[in-house]
Formats: C-alpha cells, structure tokens, sequence
C-alpha cells in the first residue's frame, strides 16, 4: 500500500467515497505524495514520453508558430511567452532556440512557465539556462503577469482532474472512490442523481444508455487561461490526445514504465489522464470571451507548419542511421499507425478577438458549435 492510499482510505472513512475529481486531484498534485510532485515522469526510465522528447523538430515548429504569432501582434516590445505542464524545459529550449531565426523575437520573450513540481522545475531551469532567457515560474496561469501573450499547452490538459458521472434509469449519477467488499479501493456511484450533470450532457445526443460514462473538466484553468486572451492580447495553442467532438465514455487512465495500469492500484505512483474533449474545451473559452480555431489533428498542424521540409533539411547530410532516426520521429509526431500522434493527438487555437486567423488555421476552421 502506498502512502497515499493510506491518507486516501483515512479520508474515505471520516468522510466517505470521494468523487473521482478528487481522487484524481490527490494522485497528481498531493503536496507530499503526488505523482508529478514527486518525479521526473518522462523518457524511457519514467512512465511515458511527450512529443518534445521525441524530436528536435517539435518544438521549434511551435517556436517557429510563436514568432509568427508575434508578428502578427504586430511585434511587441515584450511578449509574455508561457508554457502549461513544460516538461524537462525540452519544448521551450527548442522554441527559443528556433526562434532566434526572427529578428526581435528572442529579445521581445519573457519567459513563464507554470508547474508545480520542484523535481521538475530544477530540470526545466537546467534546459533553458544556455538559452540566455528570462524565465519565472508559477504555480497557476493566474499568477503570470499582464501583457501581451502566447501559450503552449502540449499534454497538458489532460493530466488535470475530471469529473465522472454515469447514467441510471433516473438520471446521471456522480462516480465515486470508496472501499470495495474486498477492501480494496473501488468505484462506484453516489445514490443522489446529480442535477448538473445534464447540463453537462447537453451537448450530447440522446439517448443516454444505463451504464454510460459522461466525463467533465473540473478545473478553471481554460476560463483563466481564455479570459486572459479575452482582457488582452495573443494566442494559445493547446496539443493534447482526445476527441473532437463531445460524448460518452470512460476514459481515465492510468500510465506506468510505459504501460497501462489499475487508476486504482497505486495511488500517487502511476500518471492518470483523460482524453481531452477539445469540444467542450473550446466552448469554455468561447464563453470567455476568446476566439477558437480547430481543433485539427497534430498531423495536419505540423505538416502546415513544415515537418516534412524541416525533417529534409534534419537529413541533409546526414548518417544512414541519423536519416532513420529523424524519419521515425517524423512517424511518430504525424503519423497513423497505432503508437503514433498524427490523428490521435488534437490542435486547439485560442486568440484574443483581433486575430482573423493564427498562423496554420484558416478563418473557415473557426469554432462554432450552437448551444
């Protein structure tokens, strides 16, 4: 039994079963025994690897993205460039590096990354120290300061808590973590149906089956993150895996050395994500007041943006062994195939309401879904 579970089942006995939001919350961001608290989670001794990991060529397509992006801001003196959940600092270092090919950018850049791992930061401030940049770190986006911004969310969104709800004959009821008749940790439901969840699933057709799942985001971090965009001026690009279109289904999961595990079996010492419902993400900024656009695939955003030019030049010259490297990562970051990004992961735009259309979106791809 792990420490957390320990506090957890304390928990369940003084106050009964926990909704699944906050079990969720407590495996991830425990003060003490939470998972990306404690850990450098990725690459091939942690649990799993993230797209900066597995090429160069990542993230200087979105450092790339990000000065064109300033550009069309119009160039400001100072531009607040953040990333959410930045990893080892592996994206950033290469967004900046990249970047320096647009004359101004590097020196317009401020630096802010929002994470709240120590193990992590320490990484992230050891990438970017070469880099010569201004960083600060926060540990929410509302602590970053005014001014004109861009914002890279790369699997982000999906580490943060969820709600699950699942359907009975009268109505959705909360899914809850309590004790199980074998004493193991277990799921089930809150007896009291819950009103709000079919405003949740308003967006989803019915009919409802007993036993569908319907999943909700449970964190602000989209309105604060739109309704900054909304109050000033920029963009935001958020790269996760998810659908979409909203709907039914369970989707909370959970990651160790690389493979699936229990959610349950090892709290605090396994990753637990849910597929991103990149719909409901964009309604949420939209009634904050910022503009959406997309989402597309990760493989159509990258080639727009010039992976197959930039992963030519990468073999220009190259060894035969560097040229099959650099092509399985250009596999891995827009292919099709199971274990690749291409179609499973999504790209979703955020801008404040000047922008007609961020660099690798058309005006036509901008969100509009009716309530």
């Amino acid at each position: 039994m792990t420490p957390l579970e320990e506090e957890i089942r304390a928990l369940i006995a003084a106050e009964g079963p926990i909704p699944v939001s906050r079990y969720m919350a407590l495996c991830l961001a425990h003060p003490v025994h939470g998972y990306y608290l404690t850990r450098d989670p990725l690459g091939a001794k942690g649990d799993f690897t993230t797209a900066p990991e597995i090429s160069q060529m990542f993230g200087e397509l979105l450092g790339l993205w990000s000065a064109a992006v300033w550009q069309s801001m119009h160039a400001p003196q100072t531009v607040r460039l953040v990333e959410l959940g930045p990893g080892r600092g592996t994206l950033m270092a290469d967004a900046l590096r990249a970047g320096r090919i647009v004359p101004g950018f590097t020196d317009a850049v401020d630096v802010h990354l929002v994470e709240t791992s120590p193990v992590l930061r320490r990484k992230q401030e050891e990438a970017l120290r070469p880099s010569g940049a201004r960083v600060t770190w926060h540990a929410r986006i509302e602590d970053v300061p005014a001014g004109p911004s861009i914002i890279l969310a790369n699997e982000f969104f999906d580490a943060l808590p969820i709600a699950q709800f699942v359907r009975a004959a009268n109505g959705w009821h909360e899914r809850k973590v309590g004790i199980g008749p074998d004493g193991a940790l277990a799921f089930g439901v809150d007896p009291i149906s819950s009103p709000m969840a079919s405003a949740f699933a308003r967006h989803i057709p019915p009919p409802y089956k007993p036993g569908a799942v319907l999943e909700h985001l449970e964190s602000g971090a989209m309105e604060a993150l739109a309704g900054r965009l909304a109050a000033g001026e920029g963009a935001a690009l958020i790269i996760d895996y998810g659908h979409m279109r909203s709907g039914l289904g369970d989707t909370l999961q959970a990651l160790s050395a690389h493979r699936f595990a229990d959610p349950l079996a090892q709290p605090g010492e396994a990753d637990l994500t849910a597929h991103v419902d990149f719909a409901a993400l964009a309604r949420s900024a939209t009634r904050a007041g910022a503009r959406a656009f997309g989402p597309l695939t990760q493989g159509d955003f990258l080639e727009r943006l010039g992976l197959s030019a930039r992963a030519d030049r990468l073999k220009f010259n190259a060894t035969v062994d560097q040229k099959e490297a650099v092509d399985v990562a250009h596999r891995r970051l827009a292919g099709t195939a199971d274990g690749e990004m291409g179609t499973l992961f999504k790209v979703l735009c955020l801008t404040s309401t000047a922008f007609v259309s961020p660099p690798g979106f058309d005006p036509s791809e901008a969100f509009s879904e009716s309530p």
